[in-house]
């Protein structure tokens, strides 16, 4: 479809009208301000203007065969590329049969278009844009220039790098340079002055920067001696960037997919995994090279050490170390039940964090192998994983929708990622920042510790899901990557806009790698250059030498002819000069002939001027002589129309007045006339009206009776309707359950789908194992072939050594005897040693048992002495005090008071002696009980979290349920004031009737009767409302205490946004409605 829109008047009017076939439009631009070129995908450009079409042509390229593809040049005449004339813009039946002869017609698609102030270009099929340039004449465009994207010799494909489809084009503001990008997300530039240099052959675009990824980037790595990125991509690819000066410093391409890639921190070395193997690869100058590779198929991860000096990789399930120093596997690392996604080092190498599908976090022990640390959530399928600098906390993200803090085995807090998908997570090397990348490509800056709120700063980057993240080590730069095949460098600030300050100033090394191989190939190539350059200079020297006798004989040959030449232009110029001298001579005598004329001529002008000049003056006092007459005749007919136009006005002023007195007259009339038609009306109105309610009152009787009838219909209407209800609701359930049951086997057929495709994908893997297995079975046969050869030979090596063996056995068996012997004695010793261990050993223990009894005897000999001393003191003390009260034997108050006093200090101080020594068992029980308690408190606490959190969705789905009775209670009392208005309506109109006609009373009794019977009906309704409001108020009250019950519960936080209407309020607003 083409719709042209012309906004006017606030909205969007069409202004054309398509005609002829319907097209599938791709492309337009506007070439001005009312013509527009649009675009199809069979190779069509149509020019319209103003709505109208004004002009179309046909782009056809032609494949070359196989004669054309040989041919190194191809004319004008013969070009690939063929417009038909303008005055038949389709090709007929016999030009395309024609052309069909030679080559193929295909139909190119016209994806993009892009206007300038010469014409406009335009893709013409894949890797192919051509130049348009208006015609002079006419309104129409001819081709000019042809454009075309170059092979790339370094692609794994030459042949189909160029076979690109340009989707979008665009000109510099100076029209110097024209962009276009591809469907391979590459970017080529041309200057529009290499257009026009290259004459008949078509000009090549070049790339804008450097070659970029074609497809999603999976594997992201830095390192820390230089500046370094290395990026991997679907599209078989693996890329060296260089941050500093944003740079591509190396790409190779290869026959497999690359799924994962690390740099080792010196930068000399990266590991790759790809779809069928492993490799470990040098980066040299100019080349990436593999000079080990691992049968570790499909990896998906892997990681060098901080240190270099280790690197692990992913199989699966599974996690394999590799020794780098000596290239073999140190160890694996078995745990995992599900794909493991993601891997990361502790700073110091000693361990490995690792997580994955099966909803586990391990924490590996490098020196034993073992699992040291794990947290296992089934509920969250893990995407990356990262650790502290410290190395205690661990930050995982996955697809629950949340970061988690982990550390020793436990999730320490959750934060919500507010609806998105984490899919990567890295941390600063201070440790103060958190960066998170998302599902739909935006980057989340967070501070550590992390806020429980939604505080961060969020970036949109990517049009894809971020696939890998990673920080410079200098925390300068943060570099992330995605499905949209884009890498980002991202600089670091603060708050305040400073940059990081770098901890240690460290300058990038510089070194490269060279194969010695490749040095010694480069001396050879330039020792042969030198060689050449030497026997180049000789040639040189001689060609010129040569050239310089050429030239002067040459010279010889021109100054002879020159001198020749100069002597024949010397005779022309003589001849020429005596010609221009007789011509100068006819010249003057020629002009003096043309002056006298031009003088005789002047004075005769001058004479016949002077005469005209006095003809005319006459005439022009003539002329205003007639303007004063013309003046005066003016201003006596003015004086005379004024005086006319005085009459006239009083003559005007007297008519009108007679007028006026003769309509006032008339208006009295007309007043009387009204009067007397008013009166009329009046009467006629009265008759009307008593006419009219005669009419009602027997209306009314009619239409009471229609209503009996009415009533009775209705009520049999009501059951057939009740009826059909019940048979539509069966109807509507059997349906309900046809579409469940559909949805259901939809959903099923889906997830086989899915099964499906990923047992295809599982098939086409095994078939690949297979193929390659199958090759491995074949090299394993052949070395199988060769071992069995080497085994015949050995076979006659052993026949010769069995031969020498025999005989050294005969000469050793006298010196076996004697190590037999020798032997025995050794046992025996052995056998007395053995005892003598077990006799030491049983010594020892009771040793120790002996000793432990001393030491507790001692304990308790100390305890005992001191309990003597205790209670040597006392008796001492209470001597002392018996002592004194004997002095008060002759008063037995002040004795009573003395014995009291003693029983009080000694009894209870010796009671308070084993108390005390009580007590320090009692606190120890005290405080271990206490610490019980506070941990069976601090996992209570835990599960009571847990438990409302679970419940909170129990609690905002009553709460719901409360809000929707509520609107059910409000919309029930709308309903009973509704139909209170309408017995208030009846009630009214039946006294209405009792005043109109209180004689008829046999009449109205019936009808009296059928008002009573319905207010009883409505009472019933009423009541029946009551009953279900007062039903759903108890239930809301019952509501309502479990969740002040459920409040009360320590651990539960009440939703703040929803707030339930209050109660009281309602009820007042329906006795409000009731009285």
């Amino acid at each position: 479809m083409f719709k042209l829109l012309r906004f006017a008047e606030g909205t969007l009017k069409q202004t054309n009208f398509q005609r002829g076939e319907p097209q599938n439009f791709l492309a337009h631009t506007w070439v001005s301000e009312d013509k527009i070129i649009v675009g199809t995908d069979t190779g069509r450009l149509f020019l319209f203007e103003s709505g109208d079409q004004r002009w179309e042509t046909s782009i056809m390229v032609k494949e070359p065969t196989s004669e054309t593809k040989n041919l190194e040049k191809i004319q004008e005449s013969e070009s690939l590329i063929e417009f038909p004339t303008i005055s038949s813009p389709v090709p007929s039946h016999e030009q395309v049969i024609l052309a069909s002869g030679h080559s193929q017609l295909v139909l190119p698609q016209v994806f993009a278009i892009a206007a300038y102030s010469k014409g406009f270009a335009c893709s013409a099929g894949p890797g192919r844009v051509l130049l348009f340039e208006k015609m002079e004449e006419k309104d129409f465009y001819r081709e000019s220039r042809e454009i075309r994207i170059p092979l790339d010799p370094q692609s794994n494909e030459p042949s189909q790098s160029d076979k690109q489809d340009i989707l979008c084009m665009c000109f510099s503001p100076s029209e110097e340079i024209l962009i276009a990008s591809t469907s391979k997300n590459q970017l080529y530039s041309i200057t529009m002055s290499l257009t026009e240099i290259s004459k008949g052959e078509p000009a090549h675009f070049e790339y804008l920067m450097y070659p970029l990824h074609s497809a999603s980037i999976t594997g992201l790595s830095t390192c820390i001696r230089k500046p370094l990125i290395a990026t991997c991509s679907l599209d078989r690819s693996v890329r060296i960037w260089n941050y500093e000066s944003n740079t591509l410093e190396l790409f190779k391409e290869y026959q497999e997919e690359a799924y994962t890639i690390s740099l080792h921190p010196s930068g000399h070395f990266v590991v790759v995994g790809f779809a069928d193997k492993l490799r470990l690869m040098n980066l040299l100058i100019d080349d990436i090279r593999s000079f080990k590779e691992y049968s570790v198929r499909g990896c998906r991860e892997c990681s060098f050490s901080n240190g270099g000096h280790l690197f692990a990789a992913v199989n699966g399930n599974v996690i394999h170390i590799f020794s780098t120093t000596s290239l073999e596997n140190i160890s694996n690392l078995k745990g995992h039940t599900g794909k493991v996604r993601s891997i990361v080092w502790n700073a110091d190498d000693s361990k490995l964090i690792s997580c994955g599908t099966d909803s586990a976090v391990y924490e590996w022990n490098l020196s034993s192998g073992k699992r040291q640390t794990e947290c296992v959530l089934k509920s969250c399928s893990y995407n990356c994983v990262t650790v502290s600098p410290d190395a205690k906390i661990i930050f995982a993200v996955g697809s629950d929708q949340t970061l988690k803090e982990i550390a020793d085995s436990s999730v320490l807090r959750e934060i919500s990622a507010f609806d998105v998908i984490y899919t990567a997570v890295v941390i600063s090397h201070s440790g103060r920042m958190i960066f998170v990348g998302t599902s739909v490509g935006t980057i989340r800056a967070m501070k550590y510790p992390l806020p429980l709120q939604k505080e961060f700063n969020e970036y949109q980057a990517h049009a894809g899901p971020i696939t890998k993240m990673s920080l410079t080590f200098d925390d300068q730069f943060l570099l992330t990557v995605a499905e949209d095949g884009c890498l980002f460098t991202w600089k670091v600030f603060d708050k305040d806009g400073r940059g990081i300050k770098r901890e240690r100033e460290v300058g990038f090394a510089e070194e490269v790698l060279v194969t010695k191989t490749d040095m010694e190939e480069k001396a050879q190539m330039m020792l042969e250059l030198k060689t050449r350059v030497e026997e180049l200079k000789m040639e040189n020297e001689y060609q010129l030498r040569l050239k310089d006798m050429n030239y002067s004989e040459k010279i010889k040959e021109l100054t002879d002819k020159f001198l020749q030449e100069m002597e024949s232009l010397k005779t022309k110029n003589q001849v020429l000069r005596t010609e221009k001298e007789k011509q100068d001579v006819s010249h003057r005598e020629h002009i003096e002939d043309l002056l006298d004329k031009q003088s005789r001529e002047l004075q005769d002008l001058e004479c016949c001027n002077n005469q005209k000049l006095l003809l005319e003056y006459e005439k022009y006092q003539e002329l205003q002589l007639k303007s004063q007459r013309m003046q005066e005749e003016y201003e006596k007919q003015l004086r005379d129309n004024d005086e006319t136009k005085s009459q006239a006005l009083e003559e005007l002023t007297e008519f009108y007045e007679a007028k006026l007195q003769e309509k006032t007259t008339l208006l009295e009339e007309a007043q009387e006339d009204v009067r007397q038609q008013l009166r009329e009306f009046e009467e006629t109105k009265k008759q009307i009206e008593n006419d009219e309610d005669q009419e009602i009152q027997d209306i009314k009787t009619k239409y009471k009776k229609k209503l009996r009838d009415e009533k009775e219909s209705n009520l049999r209407l009501k059951g057939e309707t009740g009826i059909m209800r019940k048979k539509f609701s069966s109807l509507q359930k059997e349906i309900e359950e046809r579409t469940n049951d559909i949805e259901s086997l939809k959903g099923e057929q889906v997830k086989l789908q899915g099964v499906i495709k990923s047992l295809e994908k599982d098939i086409l893997g095994l078939k690949r194992e297979i193929q390659e297995r199958d090759e491995t079975i074949q090299d394993k046969e052949k070395r199988i072939y060769d071992l069995k050869k080497k085994n015949q030979e050995l076979e006659k090596f052993k026949f010769v050594l069995d031969y020498k063996i025999k005989e050294l056995k005969k000469q050793i068996e006298p010196r076996e005897n004697e190590i037999k012997v020798m032997k025995e004695q050794i046992q025996e010793m052995e056998a007395e040693l053995e005892h003598f261990h077990k006799q030491n050993t049983q010594l020892e223990l009771n040793i120790t048992e002996l000793w432990q009894k001393l030491r507790a005897t001692d304990q308790e000999m100390h305890r005992e002495r001191q309990k003597e001393r205790d209670l040597e003191a006392l008796v001492k003390r209470f001597k002392t005090d018996l002592h004194n009260c004997v002095a008060y034997i002759q008063e037995p108050r002040l004795l009573k008071e003395k014995v009291r006093a003693l029983f009080e200090k000694y009894v209870q101080r010796a009671d308070m002696v084993e108390i005390a020594g009580l007590n320090t068992d009692l606190q120890q029980e005290y405080a271990r009980q206490r610490e019980h308690l506070e941990r069976n408190l601090a996992t209570l606490k835990k599960k009571v979290v847990k438990e409302s959190e679970l419940h909170r969705t129990d609690y905002v789905r009553i709460m719901q349920e409360n809000v929707s009775l509520i609107k059910e209670i409000n919309e029930l009392r709308r309903e009973l004031k509704f139909t209170r208005s309408q017995v208030y309506d009846l009630e009214a109109a039946l006294k209405l009737t009792k005043k109109i006609r209180p004689q008829d009373v046999p009449e109205t009794v019936p009808s009296e009767d059928v008002c009573s019977a319905a207010p009883t009906m409505r009472l019933n309704e009423q009541e029946e409302t009551g009953r279900i409001i007062e039903m759903q108020r108890l239930e809301i009250q019952r509501l309502r205490d479990q969740i002040q019950e459920q409040e009360q519960v320590p651990g539960f936080h009440p939703l703040a946004g929803i707030r339930l209407p209050s109660l009281v309020r309602s009820e007042v607003d329906f006795e409000v409605q009731t009285n």
